[in-house]
C-alpha cells in the first residue's frame, strides 16, 4: 500500500505503469479499487494514479473535509506532493464531480476531464443516494442486490458513512452543470442507460452541450460502466486522450449520432 501525509492526514494512492500521468477519482460507493482494470490497460503507455477521497477507502478519515471544495483541495495537494504538474483527470460519480471543480478552480492543472456517471443536476441522483441518512454500509443499502456483482472491488466497508451523507450534501448544493460549461478543456460525459444511481441527463440537456462537452451512453450498462463493458470502457478512453475534443475521430461518435436522430 502507497500512502502520504497531506496536512497530518494519511491519503492512501496507487500507481502503475509508467509515461504520461492520469489521475482517477472514485465515487462514493468504493474506493480507487475498481479502477484497477482501467489502470492496468492504460499503464502500458501513461502512469495511472488513484487516491482515496478522505473518508473512503484506506485514507484517513477527515471529517471536516468531506465536501467538494475539500475533495478539491486534496486532490490539490497530492498532485503538488507527487510533482504532477498538468493531467488528465477520469472521475465516477463524486470523482467526476470533484474532477469539474478541480478543472474550474485549477485550470492549468487538467488537460481533460472524463466524468463518468456524474450527476449534472440534483434531479439527477436517486432517492436512494441523496436520501441516505448514514448507519449501515451506504454501498449495502443503495445497492441492495447489487452489491454482489461488485464487492470484491469496490470495498465499500470501509468508508465513513458521514463521508457519503456530507459529500452528497455538498453536490446537492452545487450546480454541475454550470461548471462544466464553464469548462475550456474537453470533456467527456460518459453514462450507463441502465444505472438505478445517477440517472442519464434529458436529451433537451445533452444536446444543448458546448461542443467541448461530448456525451456518450452505454446503453445496459448500470453504474459502473468501467467494469461492466471494460474493453469498450477502455477504447474509448483511449480515443479520448489521443483524439481530445476531435469528436470525429473517437470510434463509438456514430453511435452516438443515430441515438440522437
Amino acid at each position: 500500500m502507497s500512502a502520504i501525509i497531506l496536512e497530518s492526514s494519511l491519503v492512501h494512492y496507487e500507481a502503475l505503469g509508467r509515461g504520461k500521468p492520469l489521475l482517477f477519482l472514485h465515487d462514493w460507493l468504493g474506493s480507487w479499487r475498481y479502477w484497477v482494470p482501467t489502470m492496468v490497460d492504460m499503464s502500458s503507455s501513461h502512469r495511472a494514479y488513484a487516491l482515496d477521497f478522505w473518508g473512503f477507502g484506506d485514507s484517513d478519515k477527515v471529517v471536516t473535509r468531506y465536501s467538494i471544495p475539500g475533495y478539491v483541495g486534496q486532490v490539490k495537494l497530492f498532485m503538488d506532493q507527487m510533482g504532477i504538474g498538468s493531467v488528465p483527470i477520469i472521475g465516477h460519480g463524486l470523482g467526476g464531480a470533484v474532477g469539474a471543480h478541480f478543472a474550474m478552480t485549477h485550470p492549468e492543472h487538467v488537460e481533460q476531464l472524463l466524468m463518468v456517471c456524474t450527476p449534472l443536476a440534483s434531479s439527477d441522483i436517486a432517492r436512494s443516494l441523496s436520501g441516505y441518512t448514514g448507519g449501515e454500509n451506504p454501498a449495502k443499502v443503495i445497492l441492495g442486490r447489487r452489491l454482489k456483482t461488485y464487492e470484491k472491488v469496490i470495498e465499500a466497508g470501509k468508508t465513513d458513512a458521514n463521508a457519503v451523507v456530507q459529500s452528497v450534501k455538498s453536490v446537492l448544493d452545487h450546480n454541475l452543470l454550470e461548471v462544466v460549461e464553464k469548462l475550456d478543456i474537453p470533456v467527456l460525459l460518459v453514462c450507463g442507460r441502465e444505472d438505478p444511481i445517477i440517472q442519464v441527463p434529458d436529451e433537451e440537456v445533452l444536446e444543448d452541450l458546448d461542443y467541448n462537452v461530448y456525451p456518450f451512453i452505454f446503453e445496459t450498462a448500470q453504474h459502473y460502466p468501467m467494469l461492466e463493458e471494460t474493453n469498450k470502457f477502455n477504447r474509448l478512453l483511449r480515443d479520448f486522450l489521443v483524439y481530445k475534443d476531435k469528436w470525429d475521430e473517437i470510434e463509438v461518435k456514430d453511435e452516438w449520432k443515430r441515438r440522437m436522430r
